[in-house]
Order: C-alpha cells, then structure tokens, then sequence
C-alpha cells in the first residue's frame, strides 16, 4: 500500500440562508484557496462529490467544473455522494500509482428547496419512497428505539446539542447557533437543536503519496485506515439502535487510540450510537469544530469531518484522529477514515 495523506484542506464559510449565488460560486473560491495553499494548479486526479437532487437539474455537478480550469483536458470523475466517498475513490486511485496528487471536493446548496422533500425522493423507490416518510421522521424512530434501549434521556440529547453548538461558536466556518432553548418537538423525541440545520457551502482536500505529501505539507495527516460499510436500505431489516456498519468499518481501519473524532452526526443521538459503534471513551475529544449540529452543507458535511480531523494532525493538537462520513437514513452508509502524524515510509 502507497503511503498516502491529507496535505491541505479548505472549507466556505456556510450559511444557513439563500445567499443568491450559485453552487459553482460558491465552490470557486474553495478551489482558488486550495491551489494557493500547496501551490499546485493541477492534480493528477481530480473527484467530486454533490447532489443532482438539489440542484433540480441533471449533471450538474458539470457546471462546476469551470472553477477547476479544466482545460487541457483533466482526469476526473465525480459521485453522487458526500465528498467524502469521492476522496475514498482519490485514495483508491492514489493508490495504482499512476499519480502523486488528487483534488477531492463536495458542495451542496440546501437551502434553495425543501431539503426533507428532496432527500425523501432518493429512497428506495419501492417501499420507503411511496410512504412519504422524511429523514427527521426516520430519525426520530431509530432515536426513540436507542433511548428506549440504552436509558438515554432527551436531557443528553440536549447536552449532545449545547456542546456541538458552543463548539461551533468557536469555529469561523460553522453558524454560531445560540445555545439549544425551547420545548416544542420537531418530530418527538426530536426537537429543532437535536437536528443539523440547512446549510450552504463547500470544502476540498487535496490527497498526496509519499514524497509529495512531504513536499507539499510540513506535517502531513497521513491515512493509515480507510473503509466504508453500507448496510440495508429497509428500516425494518436492521437494528436501528446501533450502527453495524459504523462498527465494521471502525474495526477495519484500525479505529484506536483516537485523540480527536469528527463524526457525521445529523441528529444528537447519532453521536451517541456513533461513539459506542467506534468504542470512543471519555478521553476522546468529539467534534471540536461543532460538527454538522452546527453546519451541515450536504455533499461536503463528511469531507468536511476528514478534513477537520486532519487539521488537527496539520496544526500538531493531536496525533491521532478520525473522520467519520454518513449518507443515507437512520446512519444506512458509513465512512471511517483514521489519520496520524506518524509515518514509517
């Protein structure tokens, strides 16, 4: 295996309201930033991440292009996913050798429609579509079945809120939302702070292989464990008050000793199954940066926790992390990425 690593990282500053551009502005100068910062205006391999749904048109994502300067022409190619699985693809390819650098980005623009609406549209077309059923609703049934199972009260559904919110007041890039207040259910047992807001923006990672990544980054976050596990997409066949495929992909990139833990939680009691999936104890710092409780761009949300966990390794706070990505009800598709300062080549 090619030693390969996180070299740069660059994020919008989200909003939580129509700013009147357009995703391809919005993603510029992400691109702009992440060129200036290792000094390369071209990648061997270049992968994004984003959603058609959002944008109501095909291809889309296309248009987004014209930020790469993409001409002559690039090797690129693009899921309809978070970003998060375009930089598995990067890894992937990273490692056949054929190139030593790969841009990865995802984007997404929330707030131009009913984001409940859309994603309810891109469930199984069968069984779960047909019945209406939104996200937040999903959410609150597998919340319901952990509390029930695990004792966890609404009270530490809140605590989980207030921390990823003050924590999002220290970061530049999230909302700032004020600290969680009021009573009323969104969908019980879930009110409005237990569930990540609408959210606008974008992020990009750039990936490098052995000497390069040193070239380019003086302390580069090296990827020693990558893995991602699905499990089914019908609610009723699996254990919604745990995440198996959390667990497996945990257990398969070598989720341990973890100082720092950027997780995809969308709803408060995702953290919670979250960390018991990874086995994450007290001595582990989660989400430092507020995590999607307090910005929550689709398409980028997941990227944006890898990239958050390789700052950590960049600015020398930590030596070890992790970097957790989720699409998909109810936790269905999960993403572990483990990061160090370490490395043996």
């Amino acid at each position: 295996m090619r030693d390969v690593a996180v070299v740069a990282f660059a994020q919008s500053q989200h909003s939580g309201e129509d700013q009147g551009i357009a995703e391809t502005e919005m993603v510029l100068p992400v691109i702009t930033e992440i060129k200036e910062r290792t000094g390369l205006s071209r990648f061997g391999f270049t992968c994004s991440g984003s959603c058609d749904y959002l944008q109501g048109a095909p291809f889309a994502f296309v248009s987004a292009l014209d930020t790469l300067g993409a001409w002559p022409p690039i090797a690129e190619s693009h899921v309809e996913m978070d970003g998060a699985w375009a930089l598995y693809e990067a890894w992937v390819k990273l490692q056949i050798g054929e190139i030593d650098t790969a841009l990865v980005y995802g984007f997404g623009k929330s707030s131009q429609g009913d984001l409940r609406a859309i994603m309810t549209q891109q469930l199984d077309p069968y069984h779960l579509a047909p019945l209406g059923v939104d996200q937040v609703s999903m959410a609150a049934l597998q919340a319901r079945a952990y509390m029930d199972k695990s004792g966890v009260k609404e009270d530490d559904l809140r605590a989980v809120a207030a921390r990823s919110r003050a924590s999002g007041r220290d970061n530049p890039f999230a909302l700032h939302l004020p600290d969680p207040e009021g009573d009323d259910y969104d969908v019980a047992p879930l009110r409005p702070y237990d569930v990540a807001p609408v959210t606008d923006g974008a992020a990009a990672i750039v990936l490098a292989a052995g000497d390069k990544a040193r070239e380019l980054c003086e302390r580069p976050a090296w990827i020693t464990g990558i893995d991602h596990r699905t499990e089914p997409h019908a609610l009723g066949v699996r254990d919604l008050t745990g995440s198996a495929a959390t667990r497996i992909a945990g257990e398969k990139s070598g989720a341990t000793g973890i100082d720092v833990a950027e997780l995809h939680a969308q709803f408060s009691h995702e953290e919670l199954i979250l960390r018991e999936a990874l086995g994450l104890g007290d001595g582990v710092t989660i989400n430092p940066s507020g995590g999607a409780l307090s910005a929550n761009p689709v398409m980028a949300a997941g990227l944006i926790r890898i990239g958050e966990a390789a700052s950590r390794i960049h600015d020398g706070t930590a030596s070890r992390t992790l970097g957790h990505a989720a699409s998909g009800p109810c936790l269905q598709q999960n993403l572990v990425c483990v990061l160090s300062g370490e490395n043996n080549g």
